[in-house]
């Protein structure tokens, strides 16, 4: 079988990263619980005593998986309700139906338009159901990218692990393969391709306290957005108690990403941007075209990194980022 890319891995990194050690070896007995509980529709999950996230793989509203209610070990919501009350939300209650919470979408694969829902990833079986234990849990899914005429543009396999290292951490590792046995298919070029996350109001710019910085010293979306950087975070307080999330593409990716942030609570890794992120109205530059031929496996890799923090500390994105590299390092 041959591979598209290195580094098939996409990767939520929830919590502080423990240092370089095996994966076993570092979430291992001793550690909490990690435990799931099947829903209609969706998979709760578990770290000890504290639901930390929700997996939704059907949802009449939104046509593709996603995970919501994001929390922290403590509990504090990274991510934006959903749905976003409009009151508590306000003014960072729109687009409630593309931004639920931590999602991998594309508005242009195929030529179809999966990010706004005009098309969709259909869940087709659990390949390992749910499983837990202490330290670790796991469960693998297939999908398929569904057109509007019902024709299938791409098969997706993804292994979704939790693993439990600490009271104050977790973690979730999702490894995400891409392939056709029927035909090609493209990866174009928009703002809205990649990795997204949309923020708890809290961590706003605009409507909470929040900063959103990067890993060259950009701060905000005047100096974040069309950046590339090895990560892009927001940071600011929830119910008085600091907390922090960091957006981290692997440098294996087929190409580096740019970030689309905005204050209003958003930031999206976006790796096939090409002219969309750097060069919108110059036309010179031609839109990019990521195409993966029939037959071959089209991976990528992204971390995202979410922590209880300390007041009046800086949360420790380099080191995270660090630790993350170290990590992916490491066999799976």
């Amino acid at each position: 079988m041959k591979t598209f890319c290195r580094g098939g891995t996409v990767v939520l990194l929830v919590g502080c990263m423990l240092a370089a050690l095996p994966v076993e070896s570092a979430y291992a007995e001793g550690h909490p619980a990690v435990s799931f509980k099947a829903e209609a529709g969706r998979v709760a999950i578990s770290v000890g005593d504290q639901v930390v996230a929700a997996y939704v793989y059907q949802d009449k509203a939104i046509p593709r998986p996603y995970f919501c209610q994001v929390k922290t070990p403590q509990g504090l919501a990274v991510t934006r309700p959903h749905p976003p009350d409009p009151v508590a939300n306000k003014g960072n209650d729109d687009h409630a139906e593309f931004h639920p919470g931590i999602w991998l979408a594309f508005g242009d694969l195929g030529g179809e338009d999966f990010w706004r829902n005009k098309a969709k990833v259909r869940h087709v079986r659990f390949l390992k159901s749910p499983a837990g234990g202490p330290g670790h849990g796991e469960f693998s899914v297939e999908n398929e990218y569904v057109g509007k005429k019902g024709n299938v543009v791409c098969r997706e396999t993804c292994t979704y692990s939790v693993y439990a290292g600490e009271p104050t951490a977790w973690l979730l590792v999702s490894r995400s393969e891409f392939r056709s046995d029927a035909d090609d298919f493209t990866f174009g070029d928009q703002e809205e391709m990649g990795l997204g996350v949309r923020l708890n109001t809290p961590l706003t710019v605009e409507f909470g306290s929040g900063k959103i910085v990067n890993s060259e010293g950009g701060q905000n979306e005047e100096a974040t957005w069309g950046k590339p950087a090895r990560w892009c975070a927001a940071w600011g307080n929830i119910e008085g108690r600091p907390a922090a999330i960091s957006v981290m593409p692997a440098p294996g990716n087929f190409r580096p990403c740019w970030f689309h942030t905005r204050n209003y609570g958003l930031i999206v890794a976006n790796p096939f941007g090409v002219k969309a992120m750097t060069a919108p109205e110059d036309p010179a530059v031609p839109p990019a075209a990521t195409t993966v031929k029939k037959g071959d496996v089209f991976t990528l890799t992204f971390g995202i990194w979410i922590s209880d923090g300390q007041t009046g500390v800086a949360p420790a994105f380099d080191s995270a980022y660090e630790k993350y590299l170290k990590l992916l390092a490491q066999p799976q």
